[in-house]
């Protein structure tokens, strides 16, 4: 069920030191207070400025204001975030956002080294997520949402306001009298989660009054039968997988269903190159599989940003030449 962020807090419990993502909006500001009240002398802000907007230099003075008011020591990150070509504006900021999450942990605090990162995304957040999952046709992991708790660089990152709504939010900060900022290109519906917030989420506040619930429901039964799968594909690379080259045998994967197929191939691309193939891609791989019956058939097959090919009684993954 949706929380208070009081409950929330009570159920979150990092590691310490903690970092928390402080944007100077709403949602972030939010947490920064709750996160400083429960663990005083613990907490630091990290501040990202992506320089892609004008507003970038007012919402960190904001943050700078904001946090020796409140006696709490901010880091401040610049990144360039400009989006190669054919990334999305987003992406591009996200990749740069967690780069710079990670450069801090080693940063020490109270004498101790960052230990956990906190985002402050919540029940609206997961909610939009699973509908972009859902217009692109994504699977279990799609479906799953944004995990409320991972690591990576050595750091623990946590989101513990999955499940509170973002109005919930608001209105707890206007009972603190607390100031935040508001992104002018949160009103952009140019941008498909904007026009999402804007158009979508009242309607469906309208009909289904719970839908922060039961979509938060959906994402744990989703991230289960994802966790599922992936253990499924681990047994099944096991046995499928060359012993010594680590390259998927063509006989041993063509004896177990085309769904377990397809489950164990996402699993081997991913696990040992980063890749995840596009349901068209993958289509074909399997039925070019079910073809392969003689020494002499050739497979050759875009997938990713490389080609499946095989080599003898095994496929191989190539990277193409940049």
């Amino acid at each position: 069920m949706t929380q208070s962020l009081e409950h929330a807090m009570r159920a979150f419990g990092p590691a310490l030191p903690l970092g928390v993502a402080y944007s100077g909006g709403a949602d972030s500001t939010a947490l920064l207070l709750a996160c400083v009240a429960r663990w005083p002398g613990q907490v630091v802000a990290i501040h990202v400025n992506h320089g892609l907007q004008s507003a970038a230099q007012g919402f960190e003075q904001h943050c700078q204001e904001t946090c020796a008011r409140l006696a709490v020591p901010l880091h401040i990150a610049k990144v360039e975030a400009q989006p190669a070509p054919g990334q999305s504006p987003e992406n591009a900021a996200r990749i740069a956002r967690y780069k710079a999450f990670e450069s801090l942990a080693g940063t020490r605090i109270a004498g101790d080294a960052i230990q956990s990162i906190a985002l402050a995304q919540h029940a609206d957040d997961q909610v939009e997520t699973m509908l972009l999952a859902l217009s692109r046709g994504a699977g279990m992991a799609g479906l799953s949402g944004m995990p409320a708790h991972w690591q990576r660089g050595g750091l623990h990152f946590h989101r513990p306001l999955l499940q509170v709504a973002g109005k919930t939010l608001r209105e707890w900060l206007a009972q603190q009298g607390e100031s935040f900022v508001d992104d002018p290109t949160n009103a952009d519906v140019r941008y498909t989660r904007n026009h999402i917030r804007a158009q979508v989420m009242p309607a469906l506040e309208a009909v289904f009054p719970q839908f922060r619930d039961t979509f938060t429901r959906s994402a744990r039964h989703a991230a289960q039968a994802n966790t599922l799968l992936e253990e499924l594909a681990s047994e099944d690379w096991s046995q499928i997988a060359h012993a010594e080259m680590q390259l998927p045998l063509i006989r041993p994967l063509q004896a177990i269903s085309v769904a377990r197929q397809a489950n164990v191939i996402r699993h081997w691309l991913k696990t040992l190159y980063g890749e995840i193939p596009q349901a068209a891609q993958l289509s074909e791989l399997l039925r070019q599989l079910k073809a392969c019956t003689t020494r002499g058939h050739r497979i050759h097959l875009k997938v990713g940003s490389g080609h499946v090919q095989r080599r003898g009684s095994m496929l191989v993954w190539l990277k193409e030449r940049e």
